[in-house]
């Protein structure tokens, strides 16, 4: 297996919202596993927290669920992540990932010392690394890692946790005043800040494999139509035509390489996108079922509880995540 990422830097001139001209630069990963290519482009990239955490038997959480994902750096003793049935050690001087949307228990029974990092995706069309990746949830640290956190922490002491129980962090309020500190931030800090977080990722990416569905390249383009265009009626003979095959043949492949209809996955990417929002916005409900393609807001409800367990208010609204 071939696996890497390569980060190129581009840039193109806009007009900023003065009428003046400006030069906005990008950050482009282009990660490559068994040949298959996909773009993501940094400006998704968005940190919401970062910090240190000192611990002594007190971190204990159970049930824990975000539109965001976590990185962990152990610099002290030992605890437990509970995640898809198994219990796994975090030891000393390595790395550890929990995706978004990923539920998971904490287990700590002594002292425990770590580096965080909350990084969430604000997708504006471009692929995730999660949705074409399965990653290994641990990767060893390197040289230079440690600094990487202490500079970030040192540079943004504003951006740690006020506390390290979930349920006092992951809602709405303290979501969207996280991420209302990093959309404020100048341009240079937030491409420090990016590129930092592809450096921490690509530890972990030289175990990444690729899902099912980005093994056959043939449906790379309906995920990333899905993607562009969540906020439209999306027309299953388009996606077809886009894969270049037949309406049959596209959702017969799609079944077998995700284990699920290209619906089903459009109204999850839906539901994932409304999640985030929800946590990050001052949108109200009606408001994202809109920007989401919805034009019925009853249905919105209906799906997005059939998928959480919770109405999109009662999302917004609790304290767990």
């Amino acid at each position: 297996m071939r696996s890497g990422i390569k980060i190129l830097t581009s840039y193109r001139t806009i007009l900023n919202t003065t009428g003046a001209l400006a030069v906005k630069y990008t950050i482009f990963a282009l990660v490559e596993t068994n040949s298959i290519c996909v773009q993501m482009d940094s400006d998704n990239l968005q940190m919401l927290n970062v910090g240190y955490a000192s611990l002594d038997g007190d971190w204990n959480w159970c049930g824990v669920g975000s539109p965001f994902t976590r990185i962990y750096y152990v610099v002290e003793g030992s605890a437990w992540i509970i995640m898809n049935g198994h219990n796994i050690l975090l030891r000393l001087g390595h790395l550890y990932l929990i995706p978004a949307f990923t539920r998971h228990s904490y287990r700590c029974e002594g002292r425990f010392a770590h580096y965080y990092l909350h990084v969430y995706e604000n997708r504006r069309g471009q692929d995730s690394l999660f949705d074409r990746y399965d990653f290994p949830t641990e990767a060893a640290a390197e040289s230079g890692d440690a600094e990487l956190f202490r500079t970030m922490c040192n540079r943004h002491p504003g951006s740690a946790l006020p506390a390290f129980n979930p349920a006092l962090y992951d809602n709405n309020g303290r979501l969207v005043d996280f991420a209302a500190t990093f959309a404020a931030l100048p341009p240079a800090k937030k491409m420090f800040l990016r590129g930092v977080i592809l450096i921490l990722l690509s530890r972990f990416m030289a175990g990444a494999t690729p899902k099912i569905a980005v093994a056959d390249a043939r449906l790379l383009p309906v995920m990333r139509q899905i993607d562009e265009h969540l906020d439209t009626n999306l027309d299953l003979d388009t996606l077809a035509s886009t894969a270049c095959m037949s309406k049959a043949y596209m959702i017969r492949l799609f079944r077998r390489c995700t284990g699920m209809t290209p619906l089903a996955y459009i109204n999850r990417r839906r539901v994932e996108k409304a999640q985030l929002m929800l946590v990050t916005t001052g949108l109200s409900v009606k408001e994202i079922a809109y920007i989401l393609g919805f034009t019925d807001n009853s249905y919105f409800n209906r799906l997005f509880k059939k998928t959480t367990g919770r109405t999109p208010l009662d999302y917004r609204n609790s304290t767990d995540g």
